[in-house]
């Protein structure tokens, strides 16, 4: 790329700050964004990378300095698109700027101005972002949804996620059985991917100062399973939110839900917690409601 003033340098020239009703902190330090990157596995080879809520734009040159050819920058707040354009016009045509919530987005724009032919199993998609802390969360979970129905991005048979979220959210995310962090993310997450944490980013990384460090995930998907999704979802929501009864007493009171004429069996034990129960154990038990006529958990 053509040298480029200093993304600290576009942020004064632009009169950019960062605003606390959107949750936006800015990273300075490339030597940390290469590293989120390299966590990523990003490389020249890949078919597109989206980099969701790029700010002033330091991610999306580590990212371009991999020469990967497709990258798409998704963007709420328009004060940074004069600073992502300018970018953009070094970048080769490498690099696309995209004004929008990556709530709302309908994602077949961002295949269009791809150029990405959508269920190409040979595509590798990453997705990648330093989330606002506040829209963090559902973004994930409607991004799990649509990989779970092969949708939009997720109908390529390879998108791989590297996210940033608060700390405490990264390790819920990536919660084990038998912890205390476990909740119905961390199923849902772990049920579809293969969820790590490879990078702790400590707060002192970020203007302003957040008053928590920061985690990277990496979310990688696993070969698809025929899961009644949504039975998942009001099973998990159902257990944990009776996080501290025992399971035998969580069961029963399904049972009498759902008025079922036979008893549920199923290999949970009986004298466990909702975060002791592993993510096959949950899968099971939807399948076995699903295979009794049941849908949906009231």
């Amino acid at each position: 790329m053509a040298k480029l003033p200093t993304v600290r340098d576009l942020v004064k020239l632009y009169g950019l700050s960062a605003k606390a009703t959107l949750s936006q902190n800015f990273i300075f330090d490339k030597n940390i964004t290469d590293k989120i990157v390299r966590c990523a596995g990003i490389t020249a080879k890949d078919a597109l990378v989206v980099e969701v809520g790029p700010g002033p734009g330091l991610l999306t040159r580590s990212i371009l300095d991999t020469n990967v050819s497709n990258v798409i920058a998704l963007e709420k707040d328009e004060r940074f698109l004069p600073s992502l354009q300018q970018l953009a016009d070094t970048a080769d045509n490498r690099l696309k700027i995209l004004q929008g919530d990556a709530l709302k987005m309908p994602q077949n724009k961002i295949l269009e101005l791809a150029n990405l032919v959508p269920n190409d199993p040979s595509q590798r998609v990453h997705i990648v972002g330093n989330l606002p802390f506040n829209v963090a969360t559902p973004l994930l979970i409607q991004w799990l949804q649509q990989l779970n129905r092969k949708e939009g991005l997720f109908g390529n048979a390879d998108v791989w996620m590297t996210l940033m979220f608060q700390k405490e959210v990264a390790q819920r995310i990536c919660a084990p059985v038998n912890t205390s962090e476990r909740g119905r993310l961390a199923v849902i997450a772990q049920t579809l991917c293969k969820a790590q944490i490879p990078y702790v980013v400590p707060s002192t990384a970020f203007l302003p100062k957040p008053k928590v460090d920061a985690a990277i995930v990496q979310l990688q998907p696993l070969p698809s399973q025929d899961i009644p999704y949504t039975l998942l979802e009001d099973i998990l929501r159902f257990f944990f939110t009776r996080k501290r009864k025992s399971t035998s007493h969580i069961m029963n009171l399904l049972q009498s839900k759902l008025k079922l004429a036979e008893p549920i069996v199923t290999d949970i034990p009986n004298n466990a917690r909702p975060e002791n129960i592993t993510n096959e154990q949950f899968v099971a038990l939807a399948n076995t409601l699903r295979a009794n006529g049941v849908t949906s958990v009231p």
